[in-house]
C-alpha cells in the first residue's frame, strides 16, 4: 500500500503523522518504551496538540528484538496472533548522553537521542535502520481508515527474498506485496501462503506481527527502504539477525516452531487419480499394478475429492456407487506396499449429511446476526468449520477418525484460503480480517495433531495447500495449482524457493503441472524436478498422470530418478533430521548455502536440495541448461563429470540426465534400496567421498528410519590420503566420485 505521491507529496486522501524525534523513556522490566513526538518540541506549548508515538522494545529470546509502534494504545486489539516461542534471553538496556542501546544476545538496537533514528546491529554489522519519516500513522480521510507504517533501511547491494510461497520473481526488491491467502494458481501475484517474513542477504529478517492484512513495498514506494503496513493503531515486528541468512532462517524457526519430522516413506513418489477424472478400484488398480509391470517403484496412492460423492463434499464417506468395499481396497493396497492419502476440506456441503448436525452444534463460521456463513461457490450451500471452537475441533477429528480407523494413512488438506471476512463472527470472537490468513493454521493443525496421537510420532504428514506463519510445524506443503508449460514450472520453483526463505522445509509441486496436459517432453523435465524435491508426487486435473500415457522413454525416466532418490535417502533423511532439529529447509535457495557469493544472490532457476547437493532442472525442449556453481570441483552425480565452479556452466542433457551436482568437500551417504524410501539406511550404506582439497574435512551423520540414531561421520584430506571415521560400528564402503582423483580413503 502506497501513501504517497513520489518523494515530496502525500496522496491527496493521506494525513500522516510522522515520529520526528526522541523525547523520553522508560524501562519497565525487561522493556524499553520510548515516547517520540510528531513534532519538535521547543518548548512547553508545542507539546499540545500533537500526536505521540510510543515505541517498545523487547524480546523473546537472543538475536530476536521486538518493536512495536502504537498511537492509540486502547484500540481493541483482537486476536488471533501469531504464535511465537520464548527461549533464553540475555537482555541489557544501557543510555549515555547520546544513546540508548538495547541488548539481546548478538542483536542490539541503538537508539538515538539527538536525531530521530533506530539501527540494528549484529555484532558490529549494522543491519538495518528506521529514523526521521519512517515510522507513521496514516489517516486516510476518504474511508476513515488509519494505518501504522514502517520503512527499514536497504543497503546498495541489499536483496530481499520470502514473503512466503511467491510466484513473482525470487527477488523482491520493486515488487508490492500484500498478505492474503487466495485460490489464485501460480501463474499471479496471489498465493495460498502468505508468510509476513522477508529474509535479507545481510543475514537477518523480519516478521510483521500481525495476521491480517499486510502491506509490503519493496524498494517500490521508497527505493532504499522496505516498507510495510497494516490497518489499525499498532504495529509489531520482530527483527531476527544471525550471522548469515541460513543462520536468520534457523532463528526464525525458533521463535514460530520447528518442522515437525515426516516419516521416511513420505518421501517417496506419489501417485494420485488426479481430480475429475473417472476412476473406480478397478481403474486405481490398474495403475498401480502398471507402475509395478513396469518397474517403477510406488509408495503412496492419493485419492482425490471424488472418492467422496459429488455435491456432498465433506461428508468424509466413501462414495458407495464407486466404491464397494473401501476397508477391502485399502487393506489390499497396503499388502503391496503402499500408503494411502485421501484429499480432504474444511468446507461441507448442505447436501452432506454432516451440515445439518454441524450447524445445530455450532460449529461453523457464523454471521453476526447468528445464521450460518454459505456460498454455493465450490459446493452448494456450504459453511466452513470454525477451528475456534474446540468442540467442533473434536467433531471435526472424529469423522477423520473413522477414515484412520478404516486405513488411510494421511490426508490432503486441501484450500483453506477462501474464508470470509464480512460481517462475520467467531466462536472465541477473533477478528475475521486476521483470521482470514490464520485459519489455515488452525485447520492443519487440527489434521496434523490426529495423525500424531493415531498414528504416532513421527508418521505424520500432511499434503497441505494453504499456510501462514508457523504452518511450517505440520509438513509438508504442496505448491498448488501450475499449468502443465515450462514457465510454470520455472514459477513453481520461485515459489519454492521463496517459501523455504520462510522455514518450510518440506515441498512438493504437481508434477508436470495441474492445468492442462504437458506434452511428453515436459512430463519427463519435471519428473526429473520432482523426484529431486523432498515430496514428489504426480498429480493433475482432468487427466491421468500415469507415465504410459505420455510416452514408453517416461516410464524409464520415472523409474530412473524414483530409484535414484530412494537411494538417495540416507543423505535426504539425514537433511530432514536437520530440518526438524535446526530449521534448515531441505530444499533451499543458492543464497542459503553460499552467504556472499554474489553469482549465488539471484539464481531461481536452481537450489540446493540439503548441504551437499546442487539441481538444476531443465526448463527447455532443447535439454540446454544454464546453471551457476560456486567455487571448488563439483561432480554430477549422474555422469561423474568434475566441472570447475566460480562460473556459470552451459550444458545439455538427454531425458535421464541433468545437473545434480556434488558439492565440493562432502559425504554423501547413498544407500543400498532403490525401490523404497523406508528401509535400514545403518544398512549397506556406500559413502561417496566429493572432490577434497588438502586440509580439506567434512562432517555428516547416517539417520536409522526414525530420525533419532545417528551414525556421525567425518573426513579429512592429509596430503595424498582421505581419513574417514565413524562412531559407530557399521559396515559401510567408501568410493571417490572422482575416480581419476589421486588419493588414498582409509577408514580410521
Amino acid at each position: 500500500m502506497k501513501f504517497t505521491n513520489g518523494y515530496w507529496l502525500m496522496r491527496d486522501e493521506i494525513t500522516p503523522m510522522y515520529a520526528v524525534e526522541y523525547h523520553s523513556h522508560r524501562i519497565i522490566d525487561k522493556t524499553l518504551e520510548i515516547y517520540a513526538p510528531s513534532t519538535h518540541i521547543f518548548g512547553r506549548g508545542a507539546a499540545l496538540n500533537i500526536g505521540v508515538l510510543t515505541v517498545r522494545l523487547s524480546s523473546p529470546m537472543d538475536d530476536v528484538i521486538k518493536v512495536e509502534l502504537v498511537h492509540f494504545d486502547g484500540e481493541v486489539d483482537k486476536g488471533p496472533y501469531i504464535h511465537v516461542n520464548e527461549g533464553e534471553r540475555n537482555i541489557d538496556i544501557t543510555e549515555n548522553e547520546d544513546e540508548l542501546i538495547y541488548k539481546a544476545g548478538n542483536l542490539k538496537a541503538v537508539i538515538s537521542k539527538h536525531e530521530w533514528n533506530i539501527s540494528f546491529f549484529h555484532g558490529d554489522k549494522k543491519l538495518t535502520d528506521t529514523g526521521y519519516r519512517n515510522m507513521a500513522h496514516m489517516a486516510n480521510r476518504d474511508t476513515g481508515k488509519c494505518y501504522m507504517v514502517e520503512q527499514l533501511a536497504l543497503d546498495i547491494d541489499e536483496y530481499i527474498y520470502g514473503l512466503g510461497e511467491r510466484f513473482t520473481p525470487f527477488v523482491k526488491n520493486g515488487q508490492g506485496v500484500d498478505m492474503w491467502n487466495e485460490d489464485g494458481g501460480t501463474a499471479s501475484e496471489i498465493t495460498y501462503k502468505n508468510i509476513p517474513f522477508y529474509l535479507s542477504n545481510k543475514g537477518y529478517g523480519v516478521l510483521v506481527d500481525n495476521e491480517g492484512d499486510v502491506s509490503f513495498e519493496i524498494a517500490s514506494e521508497k527505493v532504499e527502504r522496505v516498507q510495510f503496513s497494516c490497518e489499525g493503531e499498532r504495529l509489531g515486528y520482530y527483527v531476527i539477525s544471525g550471522a548469515d541468512p541460513m543462520k536468520a532462517v534457523e532463528r526464525y524457526t525458533d521463535l514460530t516452531g520447528k518442522p515437525a519430522l515426516p516419516p521416511a516413506w513420505s518421501f517417496g513418489l506419489w501417485l494420485t487419480t488426479s481430480f475429475t477424472t473417472n476412476y473406480d478400484e478397478e481403474t486405481t488398480s490398474h495403475f498401480i499394478d502398471g507402475m509395478a509391470q513396469r518397474n517403477i517403484p510406488l509408495h503412496v496412492f492419493h485419492f482425490d475429492c471424488y472418492w467422496m460423492d459429488m455435491f456432498k463434499w465433506c461428508n468424509f464417506e466413501w462414495d458407495k456407487k464407486t466404491f464397494a468395499d473401501p476397508r477391502g481396497m485399502i487393506e489390499r493396497y497396503h499388502k503391496k506396499g503402499l500408503k494411502i492419502c485421501v484429499w480432504i476440506n474444511p468446507y461441507i456441503s448442505q447436501l452432506s449429511e454432516l451440515f445439518a448436525e454441524a450447524k445445530e452444534e455450532g460449529y461453523l463460521i457464523t454471521k453476526i446476526d447468528g445464521s450460518v456463513w454459505q456460498t454455493d461457490l465450490w459446493q452448494p450451500g456450504m459453511g466452513i468449520v470454525d477451528f475456534t471452537n474446540p468442540d467442533a475441533c473434536k467433531w471435526y477429528r472424529s469423522k477423520l477418525e473413522v477414515l484412520l480407523d478404516m486405513g488411510v494413512d494421511c490426508f490432503k488438506t486441501d484450500f483453506g484460503e477462501r474464508i470470509p471476512v464480512k460481517d462475520i463472527m467467531y466462536f472465541d470472537g477473533s477478528d475475521p480480517v486476521k483470521m482470514h490468513n490464520y485459519y489455515t493454521f488452525l485447520y492443519n493443525r487440527c489434521v496434523f495433531e490426529l495423525l500424531k496421537e493415531k498414528r504416532g510420532e513421527g508418521e505424520a504428514v500432511l499434503f497441505a495447500r494453504s499456510a501462514t506463519a508457523g504452518g511450517q510445524q505440520f509438513p509438508a506443503h504442496w505448491g498448488g495449482d501450475c499449468s502443465a508449460t515450462y514457465p510454470s514450472m520455472a514459477e513453481t520453483l520461485r515459489g519454492g524457493l521463496s517459501l523455504s526463505c520462510c522455514g518450510f522445509g518440506f515441498w512438493s509441486h504437481d508434477i508436470s503441472g495441474f492445468e492442462q496436459t504437458a506434452p511428453a517432453d515436459i512430463y519427463k523435465r519435471w519428473c526429473a524436478f520432482g523426484l529431486l524435491s523432498t515430496h514428489s508426487r504426480l498429480h493433475g486435473s482432468s487427466s491421468y498422470r500415469v507415465p504410459w500415457l505420455f510416452d514408453d522413454e517416461a516410464c524409464d525416466v520415472v523409474a530412473h530418478f524414483t530409484k535414484l532418490k530412494c537411494k538417495l535417502m540416507p543423505y535426504l533423511y539425514a537433511q530432514a533430521v536437520r530440518s526438524h532439529e535446526e530449521g534448515r529447509p531441505v530444499l533451499r535457495p543458492m543464497v542459503l548455502g553460499f552467504p556472499g557469493d554474489k553469482g549465488a544472490e539471484t539464481c531461481d532457476r536452481q537450489y540446493m536440495l540439503g548441504d551437499s547437493l546442487l539441481v538444476a532442472p531443465i526448463f527447455k525442449e532443447s535439454g540446454e541448461v544454464d546453471y551457476y556453481l560456486p567455487k571448488g570441483k563439483w561432480i554430477n552425480l549422474i555422469s561423474r563429470e568434475v566441472v570447475d565452479g566460480n562460473r556459470w556452466i552451459h550444458q545439455k542433457f538427454d531425458y535421464f540426465g541433468l545437473p545434480l551436482m556434488v558439492r565440493p568437500a562432502s559425504i554423501l551417504a547413498m544407500g543400498s534400496c532403490d525401490e523404497k524410501p523406508d528401509y535400514d539406511y545403518l544398512e549397506g550404506t556406500t559413502l561417496y567421498l566429493s572432490h577434497f582439497e588438502d586440509g580439506d574435512s567434512a562432517e555428516t551423520f547416517i539417520p536409522d528410519i526414525t530420525g533419532k540414531k545417528k551414525v556421525r561421520v567425518s573426513a579429512v584430506r592429509q596430503g595424498g590420503e582421505i581419513t574417514v571415521t565413524m562412531n559407530g560400528d557399521i559396515q559401510v564402503e567408501c568410493e571417490l566420485l572422482d575416480p581419476e582423483q589421486d588419493v588414498k580413503v582409509i577408514m580410521g
